[in-house]
């Protein structure tokens, strides 16, 4: 028994002792121990610290009492590392190192330099708010990496809930009672018809223009949303809209447009890049532009985020102004 306590406490010792030995020691030893290194002269080194040369003296024969190691050979001309001490220099080095990197990215983190942001989107169009939005963030924040998704309004919402994306720029304004949310942008509602179709050639068309057409909307993006647009401006009819899905990318569904498959509703960023045989005419008695609003979790303090939204206000109040 007598020889297990001992085994015992030569481990507890071995595993333990280092351990609490270096959290023990002050960072300001570290640092004094360092430029002692450097210097190879306790002189030089208090002079480069700012501070008293018996005072950096002192300490380092502390550590070197602490760590019961001898760091420096010391003579009339200076001091000299021993084997010892270059190899507890050079690990020391590295970890202050580490320790300034870590502060630094710290900083750089909470001032919303650093870091990534994850954004989900309905779509992205060269030329649109939202596509000048991020690439002037990235141009002033270039330590941030963007990562973006593109989903439904609906898939957004449930990837912002679990902490999957730190926000989501979706058409419609939202209130959530467990997610923050704000107006970003606005557009006009356009419906885009074939170049041939009977309407085109007029100035602007009503839903009552549009309420015999055969609406084509996505399964992803933002058809949802305009399927039940579509719905709610055509409610109260003798007859239901036509309304036709697919599982088609935007281009393509403009393109079937443009083949006279039906028409289709956009925002009228989609102009920004016209589709060749597709026009687009506003709705005359569309109540008023669309929204797209930014949905972001009321627990995401990011200040990368804070900084998307300040640009964004930027951005907006500039356009009003114009």
């Amino acid at each position: 028994m007598r020889r297990q306590r001992q085994s015992a406490s030569l481990i507890k010792r071995q595993w333990f002792a280092p351990a609490s030995l270096g959290a023990r020691i002050p960072l300001i030893s570290l640092i004094q121990t360092l430029t002692v290194a450097q210097h190879l002269n306790f002189r030089h080194a208090a002079q480069a610290l700012g501070t008293s040369q018996s005072s950096v003296s002192a300490r380092i024969r502390m550590l070197e009492e602490e760590l019961g190691i001898l760091l420096f050979e010391r003579n009339t001309r200076g001091v000299r590392l021993t084997e010892a001490g270059r190899l507890f220099v050079e690990r020391i080095a590295a970890g202050i190192d580490q320790l300034d990197h870590a502060v630094k990215t710290a900083g750089m983190t909470a001032a919303g330099e650093c870091g990534r942001l994850r954004i989900g989107v309905h779509g992205l169009i060269a030329g649109s708010f939202l596509d000048n939005l991020l690439a002037g963030y990235r141009k002033i924040h270039p330590g941030i990496a963007i990562e973006m998704i593109e989903a439904t309004a609906r898939d957004a919402v449930v990837q912002v809930r679990a902490c999957k994306i730190d926000v989501a720029f979706v058409v419609g304004a939202f209130e959530l009672p467990d997610c923050h949310s704000r107006p970003i942008w606005t557009e006009a509602l356009m419906v885009a018809l074939p170049v041939d179709h009977r309407l085109a050639e007029q100035p602007t068309v009503t839903w009552d223009d549009l309420a015999a057409e055969q609406f084509l909307v996505r399964h992803v993006g933002t058809g949802p949303q305009v399927h039940d647009h579509i719905v709610l401006r055509l409610a109260g009819r003798w007859s239901q809209p036509a309304i036709r899905r697919f599982e088609v990318e935007r281009g393509t569904l403009l393109s079937m447009v443009a083949q006279g498959f039906g028409v289709t509703l956009v925002g009228e960023a989609s102009g920004l890049f016209p589709t060749a045989g597709v026009a687009l005419l506003s709705i005359a008695d569309e109540p008023g532009p669309i929204v797209f609003s930014a949905v972001w979790s009321p627990h995401n303090r990011s200040a990368a985020l804070q900084n998307l939204f300040a640009l964004a206000s930027e951005m907006s109040r500039a356009t009003q102004a114009a």
